[in-house]
């Protein structure tokens, strides 16, 4: 199966060193704006340049697109438009009003679209992703390092649209209430942001972002009924503290019991899940593949990458009208 990569600036090339490691994917070929870096990025990975996205299009049974937020949706357009296979990087439009149109030419199209939000696939949440059950409070922290890349759209769309995608993904319950606030310390738009999603089904999510941190974190903290589980996206590696009931007690006669208030004896158990080494974004697009190739429902959806830029956007919104108050 064919597929053409639009835009190979620093995450595009990325993609493509990933495409040409997966023996199911046959690259037709890349195509940039920018002529210059497209025919040197062309030369240095030995693949056809295109001077038009059209002339790509034509050539491939599907497109990668990696190229700026702000010209996703003419481009996929294009591409439902002619009933070829799309694999579209988040945040997957601009604007609310794109997205929604998107999905109305997804509906008509009848190909596959799926979104890049890598964490989904990063090995220490796939470790423990299947023990995820009815979370009801979950904490995340993603922060950055100051990087002029990537500040002309606010950090909820940059950083925290991540932990908001596998927030909802976990949860798997309405947004009933959201707060949110945010400061904008070195660019024009909020560099520091927490915001706090309350769902229908009682759980809460509170999430920080910043891009202008000492350091670098990306952690995620999971309680729910008798577990705690814990994912740094950042070192690859999770940890999970759970409840044994009293019949399956006795793996670890060091083990701390204690006794909950209906008089139930339970055993505290710690794992550290084995991580299976994988490159996340290799792993998306190998999904991406089987989805076509099987028929089968993409593993991010573009209905989940449109949930996850209403909640950005409602973020946006909350921090807004907290940011004209104060002034």
């Amino acid at each position: 199966m064919k597929i053409g990569l639009a835009g190979v600036g620093h995450l595009g090339k990325i993609h493509l060193k990933c495409l040409l490691n997966i023996p199911e994917w046959s690259v037709s070929g890349i195509y940039d704006a920018d002529a210059e870096t497209a025919q040197k990025v062309g030369e240095d990975h030995g693949v056809y340049v295109f001077s038009t996205f059209d002339e790509l299009l034509e050539a491939s049974d599907a497109i990668d697109l990696v190229t700026p937020t702000t010209t996703h949706f003419e481009l996929a357009r294009r591409v439902l438009k002619s009933r070829k296979h799309l694999f579209i990087e988040k945040p997957v439009t601009h604007t609310l009003q794109e997205a929604r149109k998107l999905q109305k030419l997804y509906a008509e199209a009848e190909v596959k679209v799926q979104v890049g939000h890598v964490e989904r696939f990063n090995p220490a949440f796939l470790a423990v992703k299947d023990q995820i059950k009815n979370p009801m409070f979950i904490e995340a922290h993603r922060l950055a390092e100051f990087n002029p890349r990537g500040t002309d759209v606010p950090v909820v769309l940059d950083l925290m649209i991540h932990d908001i995608d596998v927030v909802l993904a976990a949860v798997q319950s309405p947004v009933k209430k959201i707060s949110a606030s945010g400061v904008a310390v070195i660019s024009d738009t909020p560099d520091i942001t927490n915001a706090r999603i309350e769902f229908l089904n009682g759980a809460v999510a509170n999430l920080t972002a910043s891009r202008i941190s000492m350091k670098k974190m990306r952690k995620m903290r999971i309680f729910q009924r008798d577990a705690y589980i814990s994912v740094d996206f950042l070192t690859k590696e999770s940890e999970v503290i759970s409840l044994v009931p009293e019949n399956a007690r006795g793996k670890n006669p060091f083990a701390l019991t204690l006794k909950n208030a209906a008089g139930e004896t339970k055993e505290l158990e710690y794992t550290k899940p084995e991580i299976k080494p994988l490159n996340a974004i290799e792993e998306e697009l190998r999904t991406f593949y089987y989805s076509i190739a099987n028929n089968t429902t993409e593993e991010v959806t573009l209905d989940d990458g449109v949930n996850s830029l209403e909640v950005a956007h409602e973020i946006l919104q909350k921090i807004r009208v907290n940011l004209s108050m104060i002034q």
